[in-house]
């Protein structure tokens, strides 16, 4: 292995280690939150507004995050991202009250989009096997989370949240060692030409967009309303967060997968596959078959986390900065994720989680076969 593949794969797991600890605190906050509001001075209106700004604000700070990162360097942007993160999760434990739980998830905001660019701009610096780089950084990330959603509860138990997240602060603390040892790349003497966050999408944009809306809107809202038809709450809820968690487990597995798979038989070939496999998941739940139908969708939802970006990369011209259109895709897809839990919400009172999920197998189709007919025609 020459010296620069093996500093390119230091910087990948190096940038990705680092987003996996900094999502400590931000994936247990999703579990514990709902359920201790008045332990962190919310009520559960306020629950909602605090687990979604974060993306809210991401969405329209890509675009500046992308020049400012382009401007000043990965390497020291990451630097930057672990001290933050480290803030936010220890003021999940410190503070009380909206305004600086809010102030928190704003600065958490800022914080993911700055490692979600640091990483991919480590994984598409060389064009070469984009689809593997990735997939193992994406695999790398979900280890935090998982860590955090398997053992957050019984911490919760023993000491509870507040002293939860301090810990947690002290193990995403080691996060700013690793930062440090980043090497120092092309990456960051990339050209200033990214787009503003919220740029006319793309047709691949809107698939993301599409993504976002569904898994992290109408599946993630409705999941355990469907299981609560039939079962107590109680039991609603542990099968409900069991295939929630299953969204980290399908990208900490389908994303080197798929991403090694794509760069063997081509990434966009691969992506139309994963993309009409997630459809075909939506489908399924409208259809009743729920938990095929989420196993199906989430596994290639996962999937697409390296396949989009190995997809954006390989169809740009040679020597063009990908990080705009990446960022643009990431934004599109916050955008959707953002949108959905504050619409399904409220669609719910009118309509039936299946038709909501009918809706998205539609429009997934519909976008999907337009991204096909756009594609083909610059070929």
């Amino acid at each position: 292995m020459n010296n620069r593949t093996s500093n390119s794969w230091h910087a990948i797991i190096g940038s990705s280690s680092i987003m996996s600890l900094a999502l400590l605190g931000d994936a247990l906050l999703y579990a514990v939150l709902p359920a201790y509001a008045e332990d962190f001075g919310l009520t559960l209106p306020w629950v909602g507004v605090m687990l979604s700004a974060n993306r809210f604000v991401r969405v329209f700070a890509y675009g500046i995050l992308a020049r400012l990162t382009q401007t000043v360097g990965v390497r020291r942007m990451c630097i930057v991202a672990t001290i933050t993160a480290t803030a936010t999760t220890a003021m999940y434990g410190l503070g009380q009250g909206p305004a600086i739980i809010l102030f928190a998830r704003v600065l958490w905001g800022l914080t993911y989009a700055v490692l979600v660019l640091a990483t991919l701009s480590y994984a598409v610096e060389y064009r070469s096997r984009i689809g593997i780089r990735v997939g193992i950084g994406q695999a790398v990330q979900r280890l935090g989370p998982i860590l955090a959603l398997f053992t957050g509860a019984w911490l919760v138990g023993e000491f509870g949240p507040k002293i939860t997240f301090l810990l947690l602060a002290l193990l995403t603390a080691f996060s700013f060692l690793i930062a440090f040892k980043l090497p120092t790349t092309r990456g960051d003497a990339i050209k200033r030409e990214s787009p503003p966050a919220l740029a006319k999408p793309k047709p691949i944009d809107v698939i993301y967009f599409l993504q976002g809306y569904g898994v992290d809107g109408v599946f993630a809202i409705s999941i355990t309303l469907i299981f609560a038809r039939d079962a107590s709450l109680s039991d609603a809820v542990m099968a409900g967060s069991a295939l929630l968690a299953m969204r980290h487990f399908g990208e900490a597995i389908a994303a080197p997968l798929f991403g090694w798979i794509a760069d063997r038989f081509g990434a966009r070939r691969v992506f139309v596959i994963a993309t009409f496999m997630m459809t075909i998941g939506f489908g399924l739940v409208a259809l009743g078959l729920t938990i095929l139908g989420a196993l199906i969708m989430l596994i290639f939802r996962g999937a697409l986390a390296s396949l989009g970006p190995a997809v954006v990369t390989q169809e740009l011209a040679l020597g063009k900065n990908p990080i705009g259109p990446l960022a643009r895709m990431q934004a599109w897809r916050d955008f959707g994720a953002a949108c959905g839990p504050l619409i399904t919400g409220y669609m719910l009172t009118l309509l039936s989680a299946e038709i909501l999920h009918a809706a998205i197998t539609a429009a997934l189709t519909v976008s999907l076969i337009y991204w096909l007919y756009v594609s083909n025609s610059k070929l």
